[in-house]
This record gives structure tokens, C-alpha cells and sequence, in this order.
């Protein structure tokens, strides 16, 4: 956001599932109420559905927000789908990797 507000998310996938989840936020109390409510959100749902999970969703959690603090819920949905996307490009890669070197000898 425009605010300077700061958000790293940390995932532990099992069977496609995240089993944990942990974030580093800086920024104002919308900015930490959102991580969290985001985090309780996602965890122990998989990939796909924490994918489906939208700002409104995380407004509605917390019961709403002050209208000058719903950007904060933009900052928890996107720094979830990026560490969502950026898990899946690394089990492409390590995947790929394997098929490649499988193939030589």
C-alpha cells in the first residue's frame, strides 16, 4: 500500500495443505489486525483454497474495518497469494530438477 506498510508471510505446506503459517508486518494496528486475521484464515486450508481467499473475506473476519484501513486487508491476501505463487514456482523447479536428472546417466 501507499502507506508504507510491510508484510512477509512464511508458509509450511504438507500434502498441498498449509499446515503453518507466520508473518512478519510492519505497519499500523489495520495493517497487523489483517496479517493475522489473513493467517487464520488460510491455515489448514490448501493451496486452491487459500488462493480463493479475497480482502472482503478478511474485512468480514474482522467485522469490518474503518473505511481509511480496508487497503490494510489488500496487503494479507497479497502477500498470502505471493507466497502461495512463489512455494509453487519452487515445487516446479525442484520437480523439474528431479525429471531432468533422472533422465541423464
Amino acid at each position: 500500500p501507499s502507506c508504507g506498510d510491510c508484510l512477509v508471510m512464511y508458509l509450511k505446506v504438507e500434502d498441498n495443505r498449509i499446515s503453518d503459517i507466520s508473518y512478519l508486518v510492519f505497519g499500523c494496528c489495520g495493517a497487523i489486525a489483517t496479517s493475522s486475521m489473513t493467517s487464520v484464515l488460510a491455515k489448514g486450508k490448501t493451496l486452491d483454497e487459500a488462493l480463493k481467499i479475497s480482502d472482503d473475506d478478511v474485512v468480514e473476519a474482522l467485522d469490518g474495518l474503518p473505511e481509511s484501513k480496508i487497503h490494510c486487508s489488500l496487503l494479507g491476501v497479497g502477500a498470502l497469494r505471493a507466497a502461495i505463487l512463489n512455494y509453487q514456482e519452487k515445487q516446479r523447479i525442484e520437480t523439474g530438477a528431479s525429471h531432468e536428472n533422472s533422465h541423464t546417466g
